[in-house]
């Protein structure tokens, strides 16, 4: 099979930090102050300050950390106005004093200090310049930081048809997405990304009480609508540290996302993955129903996804413990291509494939015998071994991009030939 490796890797980086609310107790309790809550405390100490006082401990913050972020100063104020709107009684405050406050219910963040994993990867909407066939992309990342905590962040490059690809140079700063009007509960939430940010410099940090503890795997799709409008639309793991739901990002360019919760039995489990069109005018999803095999799903709504037929369960030994996708089907001539993944002995998990029927997916025209990626040597080790994992993969050519997860630790690529690809399915 003709299948091209790439020694270009994606690892946890201690280095890449964002700025982030600092969140304090706000249960009041006896203090040296009286009785008040702790961010009480906080600004009413500042408060007393005088001007000199203020502007000189601003000094020191910035030499601490402005060259490591962008607009802080606009950061610290941001995070003062929510400070306000929590426990009041802050009116006429000056700039400095303000930014102060600000700093002191604020922290850095190391996103991606833990890991970087598990990506998807879809065209990118700005494709302006690109010849010969390459195309320009966007990958999602799975990035890992303090808490174990899962965040989304994202990548931009070109692939060519040959399988060559570079990845842009990510920014010197990174800016967590600005969540609009929420309420921390039940969502639906938006974000937004501000207007000076790049797309590398993005990160998506959860935000619902739901969402608490990650955001994890998301499975980006290009999708067409009937009437040839296109969006992108990705479903993922929202991780509340005790419960798993299955959620959709909806956007348009990758300036604003809304985060919506999806209801029904198969938004219960992991892994669903968008059809990139609908089916006979319905939505189409490939997900998994009883944690172990691969259903087709059909539903009117895009968020609520129920009950399905079985494409297929694990029957080889390297699928047998369980299986499930690797993101979103690819229209090819052919059917659809599907990407899965099988848990065999020693919790090992492998990559293969699936042809799906053009017209009825719901039938499975072939499968591999045996993965085309699985573990060995330098994509054995990492925080947990054995495992390399996509949520995603890209037609360019006649060739199939895939990025893809190494041990939960950290990314690789890989380029194979999709017509060897699908000779290897029986």
């Amino acid at each position: 099979m003709d299948i091209r490796n790439f020694d270009t890797k994606l690892t946890a980086d201690a280095s890449h930090v964002v700025l982030r609310p600092f969140t304090i107790s706000n249960e009041p309790r006896r203090s040296a102050l009286g009785m008040m809550t702790r961010a009480e405390r906080i600004a009413h100490t500042v408060m007393a300050l005088s001007e000199d006082e203020c502007a000189a401990y601003l000094d020191r913050v910035d030499g601490d950390f402005s060259g490591r972020h962008w607009q802080t100063h606009a950061i610290f104020l941001d995070r003062f106005n929510q400070v306000r709107g929590m426990i009041g009684n802050l009116q006429n405050v000056g700039d400095n004093r303000a930014k102060l406050i600000g700093a002191f219910f604020s922290h850095e963040y190391s996103y991606s200090a833990a890991a970087v994993m598990n990506p998807s990867i879809v065209p990118h909407p700005d494709q302006t310049g690109v010849r010969d066939g390459a195309v320009r992309f966007v990958l999602s990342l799975r990035t890992v930081g303090e808490g174990h905590i899962s965040s989304i962040s994202f990548r931009e490059g070109v692939v060519m048809p040959n399988g060559d690809f570079s990845l842009w140079p990510e920014p010197p700063f990174a800016i967590a997405a600005a969540p609009l009007d929420h309420d921390g509960e039940g969502g639906p939430v938006t974000v937004r990304r501000h207007e000076s940010s790049s797309l590398s410099g993005l990160v998506i940090f959860p935000i619902t009480r739901a969402q608490s503890n990650g955001l994890e795997d998301l499975r980006l799709v290009h999708f067409t609508e009937d009437d040839g409008s296109k969006h992108y639309y990705g479903t993922y793991t929202a991780f509340s540290g005790r419960e798993i739901g299955c959620e959709m990002l909806t956007t348009e360019r990758f300036q604003r996302f809304q985060l919506t919760p999806m209801r029904g039995a198969a938004a219960q489990h992991k892994g669903l993955a968008l059809f990139p069109r609908k089916l006979d005018g319905r939505y189409a999803a490939i997900g998994r129903l009883d944690h172990e095999s691969i259903f087709f799903m059909q539903s009117d709504d895009r968020f609520v996804w129920n009950f399905g037929k079985q494409i297929m369960g694990p029957k080889y030994l390297w699928e047998l413990v369980q299986m499930g996708n690797c993101g979103s089907p690819i229209e090819l001539d052919e059917g659809w291509l599907l990407l899965t993944h099988g848990v065999g002995a020693m919790r090992q998990y492998s990559i293969g494939a699936a042809l799906l029927d053009k017209k009825d997916p719901s039938r499975l025209l072939a499968r591999s015998t045996e993965p085309f990626l699985t573990p060995v040597d330098e994509t054995r080790e990492g925080y947990v071994p054995n495992v390399v994992y996509t949520c995603g993969a890209m037609k360019v050519g006649e060739r199939l991009f895939v990025p893809y997860g190494v041990a939960d630790s950290s990314i690789r690529f890989v380029s194979v030939k999709i017509s060897d690809l699908l000779k290897s399915l029986s």
